[in-house]
Formats: C-alpha cells, sequence, structure tokens
C-alpha cells in the first residue's frame, strides 16, 4: 500500500500527518509513506527526521485580500497540482491523506484528476479553504474537533505522537522534574507558548513570578527561541527553570501539574490525551479557532480561559495562583481534561486508511469490464467507539491504555494525605 500525505506549513498540519504516517507503519511495515511538502515549511527538518521521504512542491498560498497577487495564483496552482499529480503517478499511490494547509489544495485536485481516493482530516473547529474543498470532492472527512461543520465529517479526535499519547504522567513524574532540576515536593506550572514562544505569556509571568514563586509553585518556562534572553534569571529556594526549546515534550507534560499556554488544536490535543489542566490563552489574531479549541475543554471543568489582552500578571495572581495552590481543584481538572482526551485517534485514523484502500480498490475491481459482477463494498462512516471495527483494532496493542491516566493528586482523600510533592511544607 502506498500513501501520500499533505501536511506541511505548521506544526500543527505537520505533526498529525506524521503521527498518522508512525502508525501506518506500527499497522504494515510495507506501507510506503511519502509527504508533500514545500522549501518553506517545519516539514523540511521533521519529515526526514521522522524517517519518511518528503517531495517537495511549490508553496501556494491565496492572498487574504484583493492584490495583485491574486492573478498569480491560477498560474502557481496549476504548476502545483501538476508536481503533485507527478508525485502521484511517481509512487503509484493508493491514497491521498490531506491534513489543510498550503500543500492540500494542490494535493486534493492532482488527486481527484488522477483518480486517487482522498481522505481528509480537519483539525480546527473552523475549516481553512483547502479542507473545505477537500470534503467536496470525497466522502472520506475526519475531524478533531466534535463542533466542525464539514461535509461527510465524523469526529475521530486529533493524531498525536504515540510518545505523548502513551504518557504515563504520574509514573514518570519524579524523573521528569530531575531531567528539569525541579523539587518533587512542590506543584509545577509549565508555561509555553509553542515552539516560537508567546511574549504576552512571557511578560505576564515575569510580573507574577515573585508571587508565584512565594506561594511554593514551581515554575518550567518554555520562552521559545528568540525570547531566551527575556527570561528572569533562575535559582532561589522555589525553582524557576527557563529553556529556549524543549524537544521531549513528554517530560515536560509530566513533570507539570498545570499549564499556562496557547490553544492550539495540537497543545488542546496532547494536553487532554494526558489529562494536564492548563489555562488556555489564544492567539489573538486568526479566525478565532485557538478559543474554539479550548471552549469545550473549558466547559467540562478541564481547564481556564483568559483572553490575550486580560493576561496580566494580576490575573496570574488573582486567578490562576489560587487554582495552582488547590490541590483538590487541580485534581478535579485533571480527570475532567483526561476525559475529554483521545489517545489513539492516531490508530484510529490509520485503520480508517487502510479500510478505505480495500474498500477503493474491492469497488474498482467489481467495475473491471469481463469481470464476474461483486457486491460492491460501502464504507461503514460510522465515528469510532460506535462500530466494533474500530474497538478490534488488531494493530493496538492489548495493554495500550485507553482510560483516562491517573492524577497526580489524590481524586477524593478520605485523611489529610502526608507531606509530599503537592503538599507545601508548613
Amino acid at each position: 500500500m502506498r500513501v501520500v500525505l499533505a501536511g506541511g506549513g505548521t506544526a500543527g498540519h505537520v505533526e498529525p500527518a506524521l503521527a498518522l504516517a508512525d502508525a501506518l507503519r506500527q499497522a504494515d511495515a510495507s506501507i510506503q509513506v511519502t509527504c508533500l511538502g514545500t522549501q518553506r515549511g517545519l516539514e523540511t527538518r521533521l519529515v526526514p527526521l521522522r524517517g519518511y521521504e518528503l517531495a517537495l512542491i511549490p508553496a501556494v498560498p491565496l492572498p487574504r485580500s484583493v492584490t495583485p497577487s491574486l492573478l498569480t495564483v491560477p498560474g502557481r496552482l496549476a504548476g502545483a497540482v501538476h508536481a503533485v499529480g507527478t508525485v502521484l503517478e511517481r509512487v503509484r499511490a493508493d491514497v491521498l491523506v490531506g491534513f489543510g494547509g498550503y500543500v492540500a489544495t494542490p494535493a486534493y485536485l492532482a488527486a481527484r484528476r488522477h483518480k486517487v481516493p482522498i481522505v481528509v482530516h480537519e483539525a480546527n473547529p473552523s475549516p481553512g479553504i483547502a479542507n473545505r474543498l477537500g470534503a467536496r470532492l470525497t466522502p472520506y472527512v475526519f475531524t478533531g474537533h466534535p463542533d466542525t461543520k464539514l461535509r461527510n465529517a465524523r469526529y475521530l479526535g486529533l493524531p498525536i505522537r504515540r510518545q505523548i499519547a502513551e504518557l504515563d504522567r504520574f509514573a514518570l513524574g519524579d524523573q521528569a522534574r530531575a531531567h528539569f532540576g525541579l523539587r518533587t515536593d512542590l506543584p509545577v506550572l509549565l508555561v509555553t507558548g509553542g515552539s516560537q514562544g508567546a511574549r504576552s505569556l512571557n511578560r505576564a509571568l515575569a510580573g507574577a513570578l515573585s508571587a508565584i514563586r512565594s506561594a511554593g509553585v514551581q515554575v518550567l518556562h518554555i520562552t521559545g527561541p528568540r525570547n531566551a534572553a527575556e527570561a528572569p534569571p533562575p535559582g532561589g529556594a522555589v525553582p524557576y527553570v527557563a529553556v529556549p526549546y524543549i524537544d521531549r515534550m513528554d517530560l515536560a507534560y509530566a513533570a507539570a501539574d498545570f499549564a499556562l499556554c496557547r490553544a492550539g488544536a495540537m497543545t488542546c490535543a496532547e494536553l487532554t490525551a494526558v489529562g494536564l489542566p492548563a489555562a488556555y490563552v489564544p492567539l489573538p489574531i486568526g479566525n478565532g479557532e485557538q478559543r474554539l479549541n479550548a471552549l469545550p475543554i473549558v466547559q467540562h471543568g478541564g481547564g481556564l480561559l483568559v483572553e490575550d489582552e486580560e493576561l496580566t500578571p494580576e490575573w496570574i495572581k488573582g486567578a490562576l495562583l489560587p487554582v495552582l495552590t488547590n490541590i483538590d481543584q487541580v485534581a478535579a481538572m485533571s480527570e475532567a481534561a483526561a476525559a475529554l482526551g483521545r489517545r489513539d485517534a492516531d490508530r484510529w485514523l490509520a485503520k480508517a486508511v487502510i479500510d478505505i484502500v480495500a474498500t477503493e480498490s474491492a469497488n474498482r475491481g467489481a467495475a473491471q469490464p469481463g469481470q464476474e459482477p461483486q457486491p460492491q463494498h460501502e464504507w461503514n462512516n460510522e465515528a469510532p467507539g460506535q462500530n466494533a471495527p474500530y474497538e478490534r483494532d488488531p494493530f493496538t496493542p492489548a495493554t495500550a491504555r485507553r482510560t483516562p491516566p491517573a492524577s497526580r493528586y489524590p481524586a477524593a482523600p478520605q485523611q489529610p494525605p502526608a507531606p509530599g510533592r503537592h503538599r507545601h511544607a508548613r
């Protein structure tokens, strides 16, 4: 089986594609995976690191307003469609799976032209132009958010890395804290603005840091590479650890008890998968999808929501700090977040892709002239968990946990807990 993935540009497009690639290989090591990308995207670094072939095509960003550059789009789009078609023919693709972004639009058009089955996965509640187009070209449409409105869509969850999906925060917590130089007897706030950091989060944290540490809360701060020089100095009895970037986010999640972060689709999916509650600060630009990403988590008690312009040192001290120091509240929020997590979306999507290829192949065989008529195969479009095939997933290990992770906090202690990592020494 030969699969082409179109998920280039940002980490929100690349990481789900790579999670699917890993799940396909786990299901069947003979599956060939080719990733489409452009010279400007993160895929030029991430795809080769994960061991997959990267085929580059021209980037065709669509102008957000009517400008002279809009006139160049049809010609550049035609060139990109031709480039994708060349890749589809070269690898003899059985299916194209798109995740949106610059790469997906020409990929969908080329796949339609070359009669390659199309699978669409949309991560956000507000679909982009590429996936709105893709959803009109195929019945095979999946979403990472329960409220996404797309033609033929089924809610599946967002594929995330196995390293995160299989994380047991409770079991790895002390080891993770030692890795970052944090104490094991005090709670930890993880602050991250994504791979590039977020200055508004950094500024608000700097103004509240003294109060946070005075309350006995440690901070693990991912500043972003461009903001590392602006981080407050480390040290003190209650550690503050600043790093520009972390490759092992599983360790960061395991070390933390709460997060202060943006609300990208991947961040929300990972935090709910590991049961880490958070104060979400949606990016104040775009079409508001980050707020929509976090809203179900907040409504179900798994997090807090604060707008970027309202995130101040005073908000952290007055609204966030009382939560961080309330053991029972954090425990309840952790359980609420975990209840929304989907740890096996990568495996569900991989199984769906394999089934779709089999269905399409059988239908093509039935349509060949000169062959005996065969019953038409139909795709089962029920959501995971509602039909038996997903529950009998042959490549999910029997030991894989599908239940929410245990909270680091006791759920409902019958007596005061012994002094430990979450209870300050008095």
